[in-house]
């Protein structure tokens, strides 16, 4: 079946952001900065002013006139102040300073060659390390911290790992990553009219960024149309835009003209967002059988100098343990500010809990002397297991990993390979063998307000033909084909002749769009939804013409037939021009026209799950890695179309294979990045990715349509397999550093017996009564300096009884709330109010601290026990919010 965007995209008629021409358009180039951290002493702009054909060279100041707040994915304020354009300091090489306007690209970057910054150097934190003992990143801040969560000291768990039969520790270390689109960051924007703003921009959703700049802008009246015809891809970088879009769509509004900004591949290398440098620490403890105790895992997260929301990457612990009977699992989390660009999404943020927990688990396995296989079979949930909760709480109905190992080793003869291997190995070569399994969340809704919800709009034109408007947005996804299928086939009319239009914030109604690989099931289940209405409206219109029962009328191949009376079949045109153009000849109470809308929200969560098999040739001479074969068994629930799963799962592993073995952005310990080309960032090449075989599992899931999401499998799931099989190969030589990349020069050290690349060395497992492993103390500070009674106790009473504005910083960014106290004695009684609506409460009053504690559902069940000092006017304190950790409250009286 041909995709509906092949014929467009393939022949060089595709419309992206660097397409777009407009009347009078200029374009912009930014000054940046060459240094990782400093002052700025002076700007001198004078000279690129007067250079001709340059028309502005405007500094941070001169962008004040137009107030845009940078907001996280959240749509919430950022944790730190961030500019559009760098004021006084800098905060990483690439950091935006100044941005020239001119009449074309060539002239503003030689203008901004022209201007002068006089910065005064500082020391750079570049390193986690750095964060943790260097100066802060943000001065005023209370340290380096950007997130946390979880519990530093967690003595429940820390007995199980000391009473277990075999421990296991491990620290992992990810290098930082590059997301690489095709296309670049870009956007073209221009005021229409005093109260309109029309935004041509490289993204995820149009949608998601025209409510993002509506409040960023904090211009509700000002109508704001973004439009995104194709998109080069974005792995996360593209949920909405950041400082370098804010500005020129500052500067556009500013002086009233239109202006272009395309990112050239330097400025993305060493200046868009990026991701996935990480640690984690994590143990395991299991019986003498080899099944799981517990585990504990301590992780720390780069978030750069200006993340797009603080993140301390909860969601790697949610699904470390998902798919496993795991009895306890403790964490600690935490995210860390540094001199380097920011943090952004990438394709499955929560990877990491793949990588380590396969990798680990395979270690555990040889060295507790069972096979890798049977450790997972031994502890993975199984359908006979369900329903039943995770670690941290999380309702498990439906997940098959056990299912798709099984599916794997249907085709993957392991006996066969261990033969070949040993042969192998007897002439010199060194073959491996990589399993891993996991589960994936997709379509997640309802626990994050700005990820819940697609909108499809549904309608048989009058020609028989048949539209659809939907919120969601491909950037190679193929949803124009998928959603196309999904209403043809419900409908009852040709694939041919479905047109499906997205990619324009003014058509249908808002929905994320790409993220979270939830548009095969939200999308796809707003379109399902969308298209029954319809069909049952045709039906409806045709019983009535034709003097049949509804229940007898039927709807195949654009043909409307009667059972038992052929006579009376009709084409589908006939209907439609009868329903939009003959209103009387309409049933009593039904509209004129064909169409219906609906805006679908799926369960919380719809699981994908999938075991894979790699196995590869290591070249002992040189370090090489040969990837010969890859299975991927999957169960992504009902298949729209086959190619798009696959191309995705493909695509996925590509990336995947890019990380194990070739990326990584470094910086030297002054924060100059160092590989700010593809010469020096390795991007993997056709010859690097083998043909992927597949193999489908196809449970269907509570969705409609049964779908489920498969956009980030590939990323998650193929780290891991590739490592196992690498490690697999090596085994004969010792064990492989759990450190990305794993470069030529890394599997050397291994072959040859040299020291181990990483900075401890790796332990062997110990008895429970054995220390696991010297572990550096990375506690985040406390948010208060003095325990609260004894604040409470040096502090004079303060009012307390009134309304309170206050701010928690909670897990997904800032969450504005207004408080109402009163108090009696010792007893408080109040109220909070949220846009999640309000409750009601009972407290402890001691002095100027309030204790409470309030139950909430959402996102999960959790009871928040609150804290608070009040001083004055001014409220402090913080909230525990079970396993998410602490978060930090602050307030003022209304």
């Amino acid at each position: 079946m041909p995709r509906k965007e092949d014929p467009r995209l393939l022949t060089g008629k595709g419309t992206f952001v660097d397409d777009i021409v407009l009347p009078g358009m200029l374009h912009c180039a930014f000054v940046r900065s060459p240094i990782a951290r400093g002052r700025i002493r002076a700007i001198d702009v004078s000279v690129a002013r007067e250079m001709p054909g340059v028309h502005a060279v405007l500094t941070a100041g001169d962008l004040a006139a137009i107030k845009i707040t940078p907001l996280s994915f959240y749509l919430a304020p950022t944790e730190v102040p961030t500019p559009l354009l760098a004021t006084d300091r800098v905060a990483y090489v690439g950091d935006p300073v100044v941005l020239v306007i001119a009449d074309d690209r060539y002239l503003a970057e030689d203008a901004a060659s022209l201007v002068t910054v006089d910065y005064e150097e500082e020391q750079a934190v570049v390193t986690i390390g750095d964060a943790r003992n260097g100066p802060l990143v943000h001065p005023g801040t209370e340290s380096n911290v950007a997130a946390v969560m979880g519990m530093d000291e967690d003595e429940d768990c820390e007995e199980l790992l000391a009473g277990a039969r075999h421990l296991l520790s491990r620290t992992v270390t990810h290098q930082r990553i590059s997301q690489s689109p095709m296309e670049t960051r870009g956007v073209v924007v221009t005021r229409q009219g005093e109260e309109e703003l029309l935004v041509h921009i490289t993204c995820q959703s149009p949608h998601m960024v025209a409510r993002y700049l509506t409040q960023a802008l904090g211009m509700p009246s000002m109508s704001i149309r973004v439009i995104a015809k194709d998109v080069g891809g974005s792995f996360g970088l593209k949920n909405h835009p950041w400082r370098e879009e804010l500005s020129v769509i500052a500067a556009a509004m500013l002086l009233g003209q239109p202006l272009k900004w395309i990112e050239d591949r330097l400025e993305n290398l060493t200046s868009a967002n990026q991701a996935r440098e990480q640690e984690l620490t994590l143990r395991i403890a299991f019986d003498g059988d080899g099944k799981l105790l517990a585990s504990h895992g301590d992780y720390s997260l780069n978030n750069g100098a200006y993340p797009q929301g603080a993140d301390a990457n909860i969601a790697v612990h949610m699904f470390m343990w998902a798919a496993y009977k795991m009895p306890y699992y403790g964490f600690y989390t935490r995210g860390w500010y540094s001199n380097t660009v920011g943090l952004a999404a990438y394709r499955g943020p929560w990877a990491m809990e793949t990588l380590a927990r396969e990798t680990m688990l395979d270690i555990a396995a040889r060295q507790i002397g069972i096979d890798p296989i049977e450790i997972r079979r031994r502890n993975l949930v199984t359908s006979a297991d369900q329903p039943c909760t995770t670690p941290l709480g999380i309702m498990l109905e439906d997940i098959t990993p056990a299912e798709c190992l099984d599916k794997l080793l249907e085709v993957v003869d392991v006996a066969a390979f261990r033969a070949e291997q040993a042969a192998a190995r007897k002439e010199g070569r060194y073959l491996g063998l990589g399993v891993a399994t996991y589960i994936e969340p997709t379509g997640s809704a309802g626990s994050i307000g700005v990820m819940t919800g697609e909108l499809a709009q549904v309608r048989v034109e009058p020609t028989g033909k048949v539209t659809a408007v939907m919120s969601t947005h491909s950037q190679g996804h193929g949803t124009a084909t998928t959603m196309a299928q999904i209403i043809a086939e419900q409908l009852g009319v040709p694939y041919e002749d479905v047109t499906v239009f997205e990619g324009d914030s003014a058509r249908g109604g808002f929905g994320p769009g790409a993220a979270g690989s939830r548009q095969g099931v939200i999308g796809g289940g707003a379109s399902m939804k969308a298209a029954a209405l319809l069909r049952g409206k045709v039906k409806r219109i045709a019983a009535y013409l034709l003097n049949a029962n509804p229940d007898d009328v039927e709807i195949a191949g654009g043909m409307i037939r009667v059972a038992g009376a052929e006579e009376m079949t009709r084409t589908l045109r006939e209907i439609a021009e009868i329903a939009y153009g003959e209103p009387d000849r309409l049933p009593p109470g039904v509209e004129t026209g064909l169409e219906a809308q609906y805006r679908y929200t799926p369960p919380p969560i719809t699981f994908t799950s999938a075991a894979h098999a790699c196995i590869v040739e290591v070249d002992a001479e040189t370090g090489f890695v040969r990837i010969r074969r890859w299975v991927s068994s999957e169960d992504c629930g009902v298949i729209i179309n086959p190619a798009v799963v696959e191309g995705q799962i493909a695509g996925g592993l590509a990336q995947a294979i890019g990380t194990v073995l070739l990326e990584e952005f470094a910086y030297d310990a002054r924060g100059n990045p160092t590989t700010v080309t593809y010469k020096d960032y390795l991007l993997p090449a056709i010859s690097d990715v083998p043909d992927i075989e597949y193999v489908h599992a196809s449970t269907p899931s509570k969705s409609e349509g049964g779908f489920r999401g498969v956009g980030e499998g590939g990323a998650i799931i193929g780290p891991p397999t590739l490592v196992n099989a690498i490690a697999d190969a090596l085994s004969p030589f010792g064990e492989v550093p759990l450190a990305l990349p794993l470069t030529p020069s890394k599997i050397l050290e291994v072959i040859e017996g040299r020291p181990i690349a990483t900075k401890v060395a790796v332990p062997p497992t110990q008895p429970a009564t054995a220390v696991a492993e010297a572990v550096e103390d990375q506690r985040a500070p406390e948010i208060a300096t003095q325990p609260a009674d004894i604040l409470a106790e040096a502090s004079a009473p303060a009012s307390i009884d009134g309304k309170w504005k206050m701010i928690l910083a909670s897990p997904v960014g800032p969450q504005p709330m207004v408080g109402h106290f009163t108090t009696e004695g010792s007893t408080l009684r109040g109220k909070l109010e949220s846009d999640q609506g309000s409750m009601d409460f009972a407290g402890i009053v001691q002095g100027n601290r309030l204790t409470w504690d309030l139950k909430v559902t959402k996102p999960m069940p959790l009871t928040l026990k609150y804290d608070v000092q009040i001083d004055g006017d001014v409220l402090t304190g913080k909230v525990k919010m079970g396993f998410f950790g602490t978060a930090k409250l602050t307030g003022e009286r209304s």
